[in-house]
């Protein structure tokens, strides 16, 4: 709530998410607790040891680091925790593991892509998802949302935290950039993460006339577009760390909208950038 409080009136949050305002109010001016400092300096430590190792080791791997240097051990099921909270994942298990939470998802939509990716007009199926990046400030989540006719990106939305006002934002962005009356029937895809599963989300999907459509749980391989981009991404543009949550999210804004759609050549599109297939194709059909 407090991340967006600029963006949305106190009352309509406390009222999505069940608490009272006085109780966020009275948590505002509450000091951190002995364990959460405690969790703080720890985070710190496996910080270190984890992007020393240039994103390799996991949990076991940097406790046994840690209790190197401690006189008491810390457990490893706490530095697990701390890691899962905060997506650090080692990269060498990263393809073998969802990072999405699909906890409370119900109803679970119907897999209506079954890995078709091809469309053959614009706005016919879209594929969306989210991802993370590191800064010096913390973690910057990334939403965005791919036209498969071209593989153009038209959704796209930055944030500190990766949650359902995200996912909407991405979606929000798509609509305003395409018109509301040419995504009447388009399919969007995503994994079953709970951000994809809200209530919230999945209101503002049907009043655009949009058919919802999931990936099985835990399958990746049934958002490869989506999973593509983002190596792509992430290879291509972000050969180091980022000092703020601003620089990175310019280079997002930078790379996706401007360089991949505009000056990247896709093999899918016979060459083309997502852009030039999006108008030349798209008037030739006409």
């Amino acid at each position: 709530m407090k991340d967006h409080a600029g963006e949305y009136r106190i009352e309509k949050m406390a009222k999505i998410l069940g608490v009272s305002r006085s109780g966020y109010y009275a948590y505002l001016g509450r000091k951190p607790s002995r364990r959460a400092c405690e969790d703080a300096i720890l985070l710190k430590e496996i910080l270190e040891i984890y992007l020393g190792s240039r994103r390799i080791f996991g949990s076991r791997k940097i406790t046994k680091e840690i209790n190197k240097r401690r006189e008491t051990p810390v457990n490893h099921k706490r530095v697990e925790r701390l890691m899962k909270e905060h997506r650090l994942y080692s990269k060498v298990a990263l393809k073998y593991i969802v990072t999405t939470d699909s906890e409370g998802v119900t109803p679970l939509a119907e897999d209506l892509l079954k890995r078709d990716f091809t469309a053959s007009r614009k706005s016919e199926k879209w594929v969306s998802d989210t991802t993370y990046l590191w800064t010096k400030e913390g973690w910057l989540y990334v939403a965005a949302i791919l036209d498969l006719y071209g593989r153009k990106v038209v959704g796209l939305a930055v944030g500190k935290n990766n949650d359902r006002f995200l996912t909407i934002e991405a979606l929000q962005d798509a609509v305003m950039r395409v018109g509301k009356t040419q995504v009447k029937g388009c399919i969007l895809h995503s994994d079953q993460g709970s951000t994809y599963g809200s209530n919230d989300y999945i209101e503002v999907l049907h009043d655009c006339g949009m058919i919802q459509s999931m990936s099985r749980k835990g399958d990746c391989w049934d958002n490869a577009p989506m999973e593509s981009f983002w190596g792509k991404m992430k290879l291509e543009w972000f050969d180091g760390y980022c000092d703020t949550r601003s620089e990175a999210a310019q280079m997002v804004y930078e790379y996706a909208l401007s360089f991949y759609n505009k000056h990247r050549p896709h093999e899918t599109n016979g060459y083309l950038t997502p852009e030039e297939y999006y108008t030349t194709t798209a008037a030739a059909a006409a």
